[in-house]
């Protein structure tokens, strides 16, 4: 659990960062990118053996953990997109129901055995993680561009799955440095890739408040994944339960930090969801 608990912190700090982002000015695609940088450097330090190129993608889950990355940065330009048109409300809410995905890849592979307690938890925390996010003007859907929060919602479960499915077949504990620092090194290839495309019509600056901001989030990002590899090791909890306590207490702890930091108000529905988000978390986690 405490693994679980340090997972969800990380998570919910890169949430605050992103917020400050607005405050500060810091462009938002240039502090990924960065980010992504600062994340894999971290892995490397914290990485218990040295590694080179060659013994790297010699590993059995390189080339899947490489494409992960890539699948990192476009879905995070998917999520930028959709937010633009559909909202954040829309983005965030498929974001966090694609839960569903991994949880039912957990159920129908690994044979997770669900309560009928958790089972009512899982149905409660998507209805947490609506009520939630649903902001008082409420969930205006763009039609022409639903397809837009529907590739978030399978992009993110597929990211959340394949991060169990390489833990499960094919990592041990002393890996998961050197992985998660693959991850991030493929995305911040692929994310240098993209500005260069960009920097062809607009030539790129270097911005000293992008580079804090990449360092800033790039920390907690690098964390939160490593954190959730050790929360799914951990024989305590199913990753079915892992995955689900994971995100319904991300949305509960964001939304906490968003009062006591950002004095944001809280509608009825908010506050509803707030309720469902901790029942769920007691029953999937009791239960």
């Amino acid at each position: 659990m405490l693994y679980l608990a340090l997972s969800v912190l990380c998570s919910s700090l890169i949430f605050i960062v992103f917020k400050l982002y607005d405050t500060y000015k810091v462009q938002t695609l240039y502090a990924i990118v960065t980010n992504y940088v600062v994340a894999c450097m971290v892995g490397l330090f914290f990485n218990p053996t040295t590694v080179t190129i060659t013994s790297l993608t010699q590993k059995p889950w390189f080339i899947g953990t490489a494409l992960l990355g890539v699948l990192f940065i476009l879905i995070f330009n998917i999520m930028g997109k959709s937010a633009q048109v559909n909202g954040v409300g829309v983005t965030s809410i498929a974001t966090k129901m694609s839960l569903v995905i991994p949880v039912l890849f957990a159920v129908l592979v690994y044979k997770d055995s669900l309560s009928v307690f958790q089972i009512i938890g899982i149905f409660l925390a998507l209805g947490a993680v609506y009520f939630a996010s649903v902001k008082k003007k409420g969930i205006h859907l763009n039609k022409n561009h639903i397809w837009l929060p529907i590739l978030v919602f399978i992009g993110s479960g597929i990211i959340d799955t394949s991060i169990k499915f390489i833990q499960e077949a094919y990592l041990n504990d002393g890996e998961y440095p050197i992985f998660s620092s693959t991850v991030f090194g493929a995305a911040a290839v692929s994310g240098f890739l993209f500005v260069g495309y960009r920097g062809i019509k607009t030539p790129l600056k270097i911005n000293l408040k992008n580079v804090i901001g990449g360092i800033c989030l790039g920390v907690p990002n690098y964390f939160s994944i490593y954190f959730l590899l050790k929360a799914l090791n951990n024989n305590q909890l199913n990753s079915s339960s892992v995955f689900t306590i994971n995100n319904v207490a991300i949305v509960l702890f964001t939304t906490l930090l968003g009062i006591l930091l950002f004095k944001e108000k809280l509608s009825s529905k908010n506050i509803l969801g707030v309720i469902l988000a901790i029942l769920s978390i007691i029953l999937v986690a009791l239960f």
